[in-house]
């Protein structure tokens, strides 16, 4: 399906990018495909990227989520178009490309940036958002990671990862509603849904999975990253302050216990990191590396605290 539709969206991406008195060659871009996979395909043109959407979007709910980032626009990157088109038979949307946070270069990670674009996502007043305003996708993209470790055969790191998913509630499995209020969420937080917009300014991006959820959600990699050992505790501090001076909402403010709210979407996010490792692996036909294994050692220690959230957070006192 990404063979088929990837010289369609260059196409629609290079129209785009030379409307109507401009021909060819005006922007002075060459095409780039960005990404290549079975849920999406994103190809960019110059200052515009196409993005064709997983065969299985829900138009209405693709809608309403373009619908919410053309009305959050210093928040989220708003869509050059207010509609997807139909493109043999996948969704696609138009945005503005902007400038990626730079991998190369972990150390200049925007975590306040980013932190505050959430703590802004999520105190979003009811009034300014959609009234069909879809759930947030976090949980079952979970489970759908989960699925797919069960796929793919049995393996010997897969015990714990499952053990792990198995002690989580139901709605952290996308099996219930989330409890509590709800608020809208992002859905898939890292630092790769950040750009830099031609102003200057970091924006969201990829609206997939937005929707309406426990915000708490929108932390949870990068807990899930520091309850790892995977991000450093001067990182995760940064990040954490930023979103508490932001007034967001998903966690205690002052200086009370974050764990709480954040233990059991930190455990979900393990979950779903770990398995989709252990998958990729496997197709592969290669071991778990480090970072992988960490993963799986921390699936492994949830099943051993699930009474004591903290316990599940590293201790950065020694």
């Amino acid at each position: 399906m990404t063979s088929a539709i990837l010289p369609a969206l260059t196409a629609a991406v290079r129209a785009a990018a030379h409307p109507p008195p401009g021909g060819p060659g005006a922007c002075g871009g060459g095409d780039a495909i960005l990404a290549e996979r079975a849920d999406a395909t994103v190809v960019r043109h110059g200052g515009v990227v196409a993005k064709a959407h997983a065969p299985d979007t829900d138009p209405a709910e693709l809608a309403a989520r373009l619908d919410v980032a053309a009305r959050l626009p210093g928040i989220l990157l708003a869509p050059l178009r207010p509609a997807a088109t139909d493109l043999h038979g996948r969704l696609v949307t138009l945005w503005p490309h902007g400038v990626p946070v730079d991998r190369d270069d972990p150390d200049a990670a925007p975590w306040e940036a980013v932190a505050t674009l959430l703590a802004r996502l999520h105190a979003t007043p009811p009034a300014a958002l959609p009234r069909t305003l879809p759930a947030m996708r976090g949980p079952a993209k979970a489970a759908r990671a989960v699925d797919r470790l069960r796929a793919s055969g049995p393996h010997s790191a897969a015990p714990p990862v499952l053990r792990a998913w198995a002690d989580l509630p139901p709605w952290a499995r996308a099996e219930a509603p989330a409890p509590g209020p709800r608020r809208l969420c992002h859905g898939d937080l890292h630092l790769g849904q950040l750009v830099r917009a031609p102003e200057g300014n970091w924006l969201l991006i990829d609206v997939d999975d937005l929707g309406d959820g426990d915000p708490a959600w929108d932390l949870a990699r990068p807990a899930a990253w520091f309850a790892c050992g995977l991000l450093a505790p001067g990182e995760w501090t940064r990040f954490l302050d930023a979103y508490r001076g932001a007034g967001g909402p998903a966690v205690p403010t002052g200086g009370a216990d974050p764990w709480p709210a954040l233990d059991v979407p930190a455990r979900a996010l393990t979950v779903q990191t770990a398995a989709l490792a252990i998958t990729k692996s496997v197709a592969a036909g290669r071991p778990l590396d480090e970072v992988e294994q960490a993963l799986v050692d921390a699936c492994d220690r949830m099943g051993k605290v699930a009474a004591r959230p903290a316990q599940f957070a590293p201790d950065t006192t020694k």
